[in-house]
């Protein structure tokens, strides 16, 4: 049996959807496939329990028959983070826990996969980083980063130092068009004369990368105050906290943006607006803009959302849907799929 684990430089790489697509690539070529993820990271409430959503996303789609308990032997969330530095968490009872599910869940499989946390580095404080328990179930590592630059090989090397000797490779995901020339003619030969793989590069998916507005409405449980642009797409987030020309020369400053600030910052509200980069504008605080801005937002087609919640939990809301919500769904895990075929050896990182 091959296990192969699924980790990554940090959160928001695509992990999820690279790893569940390798398992159904897996299975296309009739090899038995089973899934784990050791920590659970990304929770929520399930029938009365706390789990993580890639392993159920990951059930789903791989058919797999075992308990949800099975798959995440650990809920990593805050009050186990907490009860692990306050010494009510042993690490050996951990890796024995972890160990265990992953033998049950391995028999009979030809290949066993093993999605990573967040980031790598992940679950220092109980010894299970994802570099440690690919060690514990003896697995082979992919390790998943994006690249904008090359001073991004810094964060990479260190993670290639982290793992070690179980390094597979590298898949190279969301690389937009502007960073393809320095990554394939500069960072992949050197990567390679460092004795570090590169598997593929999986070129950037406008539709794969954010939210349409209407999505973020829904997640975020915001009031829509004009109609705008029916396909308007956020990618990221700018937060309005400066003045009015300054916040203008911010925010032409990037693209397929939502901004979000206090329904009483008019000099903001103004500013997103001439901003053609801005897609959209989220107003905070249960404040509702007066209606002459409303007016000019209707007329320059921009969506304007009203939510209760402050800024700061605005933020945090929307970079976490932004992150994950058209990320780990079926459709995106069918284009993955398709987009690791196009562009990477699937053969060589599945090992068959």
């Amino acid at each position: 049996m091959k296990t192969l684990s699924i980790t990554a430089t940090r959160e928001g790489t695509g992990k999820t959807a690279i790893a569940i697509a390798l398992g159904l690539l897996a299975r296309d070529r009739d090899v038995d496939v089973g899934y784990m993820k050791p920590k659970g990271t990304r929770l929520q409430s399930h029938v009365g329990k706390v789990l993580d959503r890639d392993p159920l996303l990951a059930s789903e789609l791989l058919e797999l028959e075992a308990e949800l308990e099975e798959l995440e032997p650990i809920v990593y969330s805050s009050t186990f983070v907490e009860n692990a530095v306050r010494g009510q968490e042993d690490p050996d009872d951990l890796r024995r826990r972890v160990r265990t599910a992953f033998e049950e869940l391995a028999v009979g499989r030809d290949l066993m996969l093993i999605e990573g946390a967040g980031q790598l580095t992940t679950g220092g404080i109980v010894e299970l980083t994802d570099p440690q328990i690919a060690e514990l179930l003896e697995a082979d590592v992919v390790l998943v980063a994006d690249f904008t630059q090359l001073a991004d090989l810094d964060t990479l090397l260190a993670a290639v130092d982290d793992i070690g000797d179980r390094l597979a490779g590298v898949v190279f995901n969301r690389v937009r068009d502007t960073a393809l020339d320095p990554l394939e003619r500069d960072a992949i030969p050197f990567l390679e004369s460092r004795g570090v793989s590169v598997f593929g590069v999986i070129p950037h998916q406008r539709d794969l990368a954010g939210v349409l507005v209407d999505e973020l409405a829904a997640e975020l449980g915001a009031e829509r105050l004009t109609s705008g642009t029916p396909d308007a797409f956020v990618e990221r987030f700018l937060v309005g906290a400066m003045g009015g020309d300054e916040a203008l020369r911010h925010f032409r400053r990037t693209r397929n943006a939502a901004v979000i600030t206090g329904g009483d910052r008019a000099e903001i509200h103004t500013a997103a607006i001439e901003a053609p980069s801005v897609n959209c504008l989220v107003v905070t605080g249960g404040h509702r803009p007066s209606q002459s801005v409303l007016g000019r937002a209707e007329q320059a087609g921009l969506p304007v959302l009203a939510v209760n919640a402050d800024t700061l939990s605005t933020v945090e809301r929307a970079e976490d849907v932004v992150r994950s919500g058209r990320t780990r769904d079926a459709e995106t895990v069918r284009r993955m799929r398709q987009l690791l075929e196009d562009h990477a050896d699937t053969d060589e990182i599945l090992g068959l």
